[in-house]
């Protein structure tokens, strides 16, 4: 049996979660399905699915042979387009994700200006305030923000933003300014757990990095919320710089601890590997790089 066509099946029933749903999509009968599945797992010694009358299974044999199935399919059909010279121009369907406030601040109008120029490519945005799988879900470029884990996957790095501390003046006239982490006992804090974990500010100082443990007066898991309440005076927020910028550079917050802030953290283009990338990736990456950058550069100067 075609060992491609193998992986074709496989790789349909898993995303179908169903034999007889993958030999719909295929428009293969179900036991052609079941003898593709079958052939695979006489090869590969061991079985992908585990499958009753009710349900359907992968193994971890299959999972850990997805996302190789899955980039020989897409290596394959890259080559074959290129063969015949499609990928000449950037076309397709492009999915993005990223957090969410970077998502509105940054990232879609940049998309937005990459479409305009590629009109043969259209793109979807997916923002979400965790990290996802990027084979899993379909997903073709990441914004990564913050150190990267090893993986397989292939990273562009495209700038940095700050951590910063921020507060309103109308806060900061009543409480007082902090002059060192120490003082952040001291204040209301209002705490995004997503750069705040454990409830611990982590810092740099002549010692080396450090970190204070804040009992806050109100913890949320959304940054804008965060950021309204300390923007209303109710305390001190962390934030990272593109998230606070114009509220900095109107006035409505001012940063804190400036000397104290940690180091920046880097933000990076991630995409799963193929030998053959895809040209509405490759267009979006230089197109998006160094605008991204530039947008971030003035993040940067916050404060």
């Amino acid at each position: 049996m075609d060992r491609l066509h193998e992986l074709e099946v496989f790789v349909a029933v898993a995303d179908a979660g169903s034999f007889a749903k993958a030999g719909a999509r295929l428009r293969l009968s179900p036991p052609a399905v079941t003898r593709a599945v079958s052939a695979l797992e006489d090869r590969l010694g061991a079985r992908v699915f585990n499958r009753t009358t009710r349900s359907l299974t992968i193994t971890d044999v299959g999972q850990r042979f997805l996302e190789s199935a899955r980039r020989v399919l897409t290596d394959l059909d890259a080559a074959e387009k290129e063969a015949v010279g499609e990928t000449a121009v950037p076309n397709g369907h492009l999915t993005i994700t990223a957090s969410v406030t970077f998502g509105r601040s940054a990232l879609a109008p940049v998309v937005c200006g990459f479409l305009s120029q590629h009109p043969r490519v259209t793109a979807s945005a997916v923002l979400l305030d965790r990290i996802v799988n990027l084979v899993e879900e379909g997903i073709d470029v990441a914004v990564r923000i913050g150190a990267l884990p090893d993986s397989n996957l292939i990273a562009k790095r495209i700038g940095t933003v700050r951590r910063v501390l921020v507060a309103s003046p109308v806060y900061l006239a009543r409480r007082g300014i902090p002059a060192t982490p120490a003082d952040l006992k001291l204040h209301s804090v209002i705490a995004f757990t997503g750069l705040m974990p454990n409830r611990e500010w982590r810092f740099s100082s002549e010692q080396g990095p450090n970190s204070v443990t804040i009992n806050p007066v109100f913890e949320i898991n959304d940054a804008v919320a965060a950021i309204d309440a300390a923007e209303v005076g109710h305390g001190i927020t962390i934030a990272l710089s593109y998230m606070v910028h114009d509220k900095i550079r109107d006035g409505t917050l001012t940063t804190v601890l400036d000397n104290y802030a940690p180091p920046p953290s880097p933000v990076h283009f991630v995409y799963p590997q193929a030998r053959l990338v895809a040209p509405k990736i490759r267009a979006f990456i230089d197109y998006s790089a160094p605008r991204l950058k530039l947008a971030l550069d003035q993040f940067a100067g916050t404060g």
